[in-house]
C-alpha cells in the first residue's frame, strides 16, 4: 500500500498564522499534525508515502528530511497548485499496479485506515470515499447500498433519489483506473473525476463511518477545537487523581466574562471537576507573545509560593492553558460589598503582605526574557505604552482633542525618569487592580501576571491604590501607603521620602495608561463596560498632578485642566 498526502494548500482561512508556517506542520499532540499522518499510515501497513507541496514547500522538505521514518517519504513539490485531482495525476508515475490511499492534511481523526484499505480490497469498485454524517459538511448523495450517486454544491434538492447526504472525511482509497479519468498538467478536483466516472457506468463505494472522531482543521476556530478535544482530558488528568485521560466523560465548557484583551475565557467541568481554560489564540508570530509570557511567568510565581493559580496544561501554539479554578469572586466585588473601615483596610493590608512577598527583589529563575514586549519597566516603555497611548487613544480619539504627543514628550520624559529615581525594583505585576485579584475562601490569589516584568513596586502599588473599579477613599489611600513602606522596610531599608517620590510619578504614568486602555477598549473595541470607569480615572489625573509642582509641568497641568472641562462637557 502506497499513500498520497495532500498538503499543497495556500491556507487562505488560517491567515496569519500560514504566513510563517504551513498547515501541514501545525502543531498537535507536541508535533505537526504531517507527522500525525505519517505515523498513523505507518502503522497500518503503508509502504511509501509521497507528500503534495505549494506553499512554504521548503519547511515541509526541510522537516521530512530531518526525519528518520521506517518507511520512505518523499514530497513532490507543485509550482502551480494542481487541485486534489491534478495532485494524484501528477504522482502517477509514484504509483504500482495496487489500490493506494489518499488522505488530506487538515483533518483530525481516529478513523482505522488499515480497516479503510482493507475494506476497499474486498470489493471490486475503483473507488471508496470515507463517508460520515456531518452536517456542516455533508454534501456526497449516498443511495440505500452506500454507493455515491452525486456530489451537491450549495443547497440540497429536497427530492433526490439519495438515502441519505453524508460529507467526506478526505479519506479515499483509489485503484490506478481513476488516472484514467483525470487529465495531466493542469488543476482538476477529484470530485470532477468521480462524477465523470459515476457517469461512464462504474460506481463509487461509500464506507459510511459512525462514532469515529473526526474535524476538519481548515479554520482557526476548527483547529482550536481540534486540539482542545485532545488536550483537555490531559489538563483533567494532570490535575485530578481520579481522573484518566481514557475517561469517556463529556467535558462540558461555558464561557466566562473576559477582561480587556481578546483571549476568551471558559470554565470546564466533568463531574464534580472543574478548571478554567484561557484562549490566547492561535500563535500569529515569532518570538515571544503573551500566551508564553503567561505560561512562564505564571509557572515561575507558583513556584515561587506565590499565591496564583497553577497551570496544569498548556499548549502555546493554539494558545490553551488550562488553570486552577479559583472560582467567580474577586477583590472588586469583595470591596464593594463593605462598608466598614477597618474591614476594607484588613482586606487590603492582606493583599499587600501577599504582593510583597511575590514582588521583592528575589528574583532568582526569573528570566527577563518572558516578559511580553519590555523585559524592564523602562523610560521607552513608559513613554510609548502609556504617555503616547494616553495622548493617542484619550485625548485624541476619545476625547476628540488635536493636539501632538510630541509637544508634550520633554514633560512626558520628565515624569518617566522620576518614576525610575528611586524604584524599589523587583517582580512588577503591571496590572495590579481588584479585578485582577480572585477570592477564595480566605485566601487571595492573583491572576493576569502576564505583562509581569522586572519594574518599581510603587507601580504596582499604584495600581492597587488608584483603582478605578473601587475607587478607593483618599484617606484610605493614604494609611495604605504608610502600611506598604513599613511593610517593605522589613524585608529592606527603605526611605520613605524617595519611595513616595516615585510612587507619586507612578501614580501619574499608571493614570495614564488607564485613561489609554478605557478609551481604546470602550470605543475601538466595543467594550463599553470600560467607560464607566474613565470619570473617576480622569479626577485621579487630576488628583495626581495636583501633587506636583505644576511649574515643572505647565504644559501637561494645562492640558489635564482642558481634559477635565472637555470631558465634563461630554458627560
Amino acid at each position: 500500500m502506497k499513500a498520497l498526502i495532500l498538503a499543497a494548500g495556500f491556507g487562505t482561512r488560517l491567515l496569519p498564522v500560514t504566513q510563517n508556517i504551513p498547515k501541514p506542520l501545525f502543531p498537535f499532540e507536541g508535533a505537526p499534525l504531517l507527522h500525525m499522518h505519517i505515523l498513523r499510515l505507518q502503522n497500518a501497513g503503508c509502504s511509501e508515502i509521497i507528500i503534495n507541496t505549494h506553499h512554504l514547500h521548503e519547511l515541509i522538505d526541510d522537516f521530512i528530511s530531518e526525519r528518520n521514518y521506517s518507511i520512505p517519504v518523499i514530497t513532490r513539490y507543485e509550482p502551480k497548485i494542481l487541485g486534489t485531482g491534478g495532485a494524484i495525476k501528477n504522482t502517477a508515475d509514484f504509483w504500482n499496479s495496487n489500490p493506494f490511499i489518499v488522505i488530506n492534511s487538515d483533518i483530525v481523526t481516529d478513523i482505522d485506515l488499515k480497516k479503510v484499505y482493507e475494506f476497499h480490497t474486498e470489493h471490486e469498485y475503483p473507488v471508496t470515499l470515507v463517508i460520515h454524517d456531518y452536517p456542516e459538511f455533508n454534501n456526497v448523495g449516498v443511495n440505500h447500498e452506500d454507493y455515491v450517486t452525486g456530489f451537491y454544491k450549495g443547497k440540497i434538492p429536497k427530492e433526490t433519489n439519495d438515502t441519505n447526504v453524508l460529507a467526506f472525511t478526505g479519506i479515499q482509497v483509489l485503484d490506478t483506473e481513476v488516472l484514467n479519468f483525470i487529465p495531466g498538467n493542469t488543476f482538476f478536483s477529484s470530485i470532477e473525476a468521480y462524477t465523470n466516472l459515476i457517469s461512464s457506468g462504474r460506481k463509487v463505494k461509500g464506507l459510511v463511518v459512525k462514532n469515529q472522531y473526526w474535524k476538519d482543521i481548515g479554520s482557526s476556530d476548527r483547529y482550536s477545537e481540534a486540539v482542545f478535544d485532545r488536550i483537555s482530558p490531559v489538563a483533567f488528568s494532570q490535575a485530578f487523581s481520579d481522573y484518566s485521560v481514557n475517561n469517556k466523560e463529556i467535558i462540558n465548557r461555558t464561557s466566562l466574562a473576559g477582561d480587556g484583551s481578546d483571549r476568551k475565557w471558559y470554565r470546564l467541568t466533568t463531574g464534580n471537576r472543574s478548571l478554567v481554560m484561557v484562549d490566547h489564540g492561535i500563535r500569529g508570530q515569532d518570538g515571544i507573545i503573551e500566551v508564553d509570557s503567561f505560561i512562564q511567568i505564571g509557572n515561575y510565581l507558583f513556584k515561587k509560593g506565590a499565591n496564583v493559580p497553577k497551570i496544569y496544561y498548556s499548549d502555546s501554539f493554539s494558545g490553551q492553558v488550562f488553570l486552577e479554578d479559583l472560582g467567580n469572586k474577586n477583590l472588586q466585588s469583595l470591596i464593594l460589598s463593605l462598608d466598614n473601615h477597618q474591614d476594607i483596610t484588613t482586606c487590603y493590608k492582606d493583599v499587600i503582605n501577599l504582593h510583597i512577598d511575590m514582588a521583592i527583589p528575589e528574583l532568582d529563575g526569573f528570566d527577563p526574557a518572558w516578559a511580553y514586549q519590555t523585559p524592564f519597566y523602562s523610560k521607552e516603555l513608559i513613554l510609548e505604552k502609556e504617555c503616547r497611548y494616553f495622548i493617542n487613544a484619550f485625548v485624541c480619539k476619545y476625547l476628540g482633542m488635536s493636539i501632538l504627543f510630541e509637544d508634550y514628550i520633554d514633560e512626558f520624559s520628565t515624569i518617566a525618569e522620576r518614576s525610575l529615581a528611586f524604584a524599589v525594583k523587583g517582580f512588577m505585576h503591571r496590572d495590579f487592580q481588584s479585578r485582577n485579584i480572585m477570592v477564595k475562601g480566605d485566601k487571595y490569589y492573583f491572576i493576569d501576571f502576564q505583562g509581569g516584568r522586572i519594574g518599581p513596586l510603587q507601580y504596582d502599588l499604584a495600581s492597587l491604590l488608584l483603582d478605578p473599579y473601587v475607587n478607593m477613599a483618599e484617606h484610605i489611600r493614604d494609611e495604605l501607603l504608610e502600611y506598604y513602606v513599613e511593610r517593605l522596610g522589613l524585608y529592606m531599608p527603605v526611605d520613605k521620602g524617595e519611595f513616595c517620590n516615585s510612587f507619586i510619578y507612578c501614580s501619574i504614568t499608571r493614570n495614564l495608561q488607564m485613561l489609554g486602555a478605557f478609551s481604546f477598549l470602550s470605543r475601538e473595541k466595543g467594550k463599553k463596560y470600560f467607560e464607566q470607569y474613565i470619570s473617576p480615572a480622569v479626577k485621579s489625573l487630576s488628583g495626581c498632578f495636583n501633587t506636583v509642582d505644576s511649574n515643572e509641568f505647565p504644559k501637561l497641568c494645562k492640558l489635564v485642566d482642558r481634559i477635565q472641562t472637555v470631558h465634563e462637557q461630554i458627560h
